[in-house]
């Protein structure tokens, strides 16, 4: 040691640390989008804060039955103010096409249009020599520019270019993205191993180690009502990087369910019974746009976790009897679904959420996640208790990942009790749990476990169950008579 003479000081790291608190109520979506309008991304998780960055990332379309990232984009951003969101797009521009066309046509005012799906990099544009005979190819940025506005791909004739007249004639070959050709096997996603990358769901592993958040609402509005890829979506929240837990949102078929009656019956037959599954019926409507329940019922309950006066920034409160911005219910075909309080219980009772509109406006109706009836431990089947389980196993992931490896003493062990126990006190006192406290028990760890490095803590937590019956019993009291005789 280095000769010292006089005074110093040093400091020690802090054996309580502040915990790092999980993300609650991120989408994450896969599904279609315009990407070829915009030149966007395939099957990469994109990560968007705004309504702007995510059209920029995606493209916009308001045809929700071709690209049902859109319908989720405008839901979570202009109806329910969230973000961030982050969005897959499994349309390839290169893939899923409807083949090449050839269409003749004559500008006017210098514009033609051709169909908003037109993939811009595969247009050819020649003019004509006379009547019949084609001339040579005309060169975008140079003769022509396309747009893509208002829903067309806009060929502009540009001034000084081979396009001589404002009324041309002009042969154009191009091809189109067709997402109907976006199967399910392609939400579903995997891992090529000879390109060595993941697609679909599987990309939801990809998201963490990108951008240091955790997604835990999945989407995926144009398939989920497939009982494949409801299984997928479901497996994959229940095991986000091998670490983490969510929720998949699945919409019943509307097609098939076309009454409250049936809904039961094609929940059962399509195995939609897990607890990390959250099952809604019908489809939903707003200013004549039909939406899917789901991106709704993930922008509520987003919405619901961030209100400061509910869940303070965790997943604590229900989304049950939370407005939602619809004027209606409705089936795919655009058929009108009613539905009264009895006849709402009746699908709650099977573990299906609904809507309501009997007073103020329409509100989500329902707590229960898919598993109910079958499961009735309260972990399980209240969405909100489940969610709350989650966000603090999360939670204490993150929070208690930078001490693996550490020396396994007692100073460890108080530091992480220490650390915890103040933070569940600090949920105690906003009154996001009712109660919660970790401990580190000599009868759950072994000497054999404690030789391997494994330790054992225990964690007691009792979220607050939703309020989902107030009972007021009204009776007759006679005694009141006397005050007839009140002086």
């Amino acid at each position: 040691m280095a000769f010292y003479h006089g005074v110093k000081a040093s400091k020690q790291g802090t054996s309580v640390s502040t915990p790092v608190t999980a993300d609650s109520g991120i989408h994450f979506i896969v599904g279609t989008a315009p990407v070829h309008a915009v030149g966007g991304k395939v099957n990469e998780p994109i990560l968007a804060y705004s309504y702007a960055e995510a059209v920029q990332a995606m493209g916009y379309s308001e045809d929700w039955k071709k690209y049902d990232i859109c319908e989720e984009i405008y839901t979570s951003f202009k109806l329910y103010q969230n973000g961030p969101i982050v969005m897959v797009n499994v349309l390839d521009p290169k893939k899923h096409l409807t083949g090449e066309s050839t269409k003749d046509t004559e500008l006017a005012a210098g514009i033609t249009e051709l169909p908003f799906e037109t993939v811009a990099d595969t247009v050819v544009v020649k003019g004509y020599d006379g009547e019949e005979a084609l001339t040579e190819e005309y060169e975008k940025g140079v003769d022509y520019d396309l747009i893509y506005a208002d829903g067309v791909l806009r060929l502009e004739r540009i001034e000084g270019g081979k396009i001589t007249t404002d009324t041309a004639k002009l042969n154009i070959k191009y091809n189109a993205v067709d997402p109907t050709k976006v199967t399910k096997a392609d939400i579903i996603g995997g891992y090529d191993v000879s390109t060595k990358k993941s697609t679909g769901f599987e990309l939801v592993d990809s998201v963490f180690p990108k951008y240091r958040i955790v997604p835990t609402l999945f989407l995926a509005p144009n398939f989920s009502h497939d009982s494949e890829v409801a299984a997928i979506m479901s497996a994959k929240a229940e095991n986000i990087n091998g670490l983490f837990v969510g929720k998949a949102l699945i919409d019943v078929d509307t097609t098939v369910a076309k009454d409250y009656t049936g809904v039961a019956e094609w929940k059962n037959k399509n195995n939609i019974t897990q607890p990390s599954e959250l099952l809604a019926w019908p489809m939903l409507t707003l200013g004549g746009k039909l939406y899917h329940y789901s991106t709704h019922l993930a922008g509520s309950m987003s919405a619901t976790d961030a209100n400061e006066d509910l869940g303070k920034g965790t997943p604590c409160e229900s989304a049950s009897n939370k407005s939602l911005q619809i004027d209606g219910m409705a089936l795919a075909d655009g058929t009108e679904v009613l539905l009264d309080l009895t006849k709402a219980n009746y699908l709650n009772s099977q573990g299906i959420i609904t809507a309501l509109n009997l007073m103020g406006g329409y509100v989500s109706w329902g707590n229960e996640s898919a598993c109910y009836p079958a499961n009735t431990d309260v972990t399980d089947y209240f969405y909100c208790v489940s969610r709350m389980f989650g966000w603090v196993a999360n939670t204490v992931i993150l929070s208690v990942w930078s001490k693996v490896d550490r020396k396994l003493n007692k100073r460890l062990i108080e530091s992480v009790v220490q650390s915890l126990n103040l933070w569940l006190n600090g949920l105690m006192a906003e009154e996001v749990i009712l109660g919660g406290r970790i401990e580190f028990l000599e009868e759950e760890n072994t000497e054999t476990d404690l030789m391997a490095g494994i330790a054992h803590f225990h964690i007691y937590l009792t979220p607050p169950s939703p309020a989902k019956e107030l009972d007021f019993v009204l009776e007759y009291d006679v005694s009141y008579l006397e005050k007839l005789f009140a002086a």
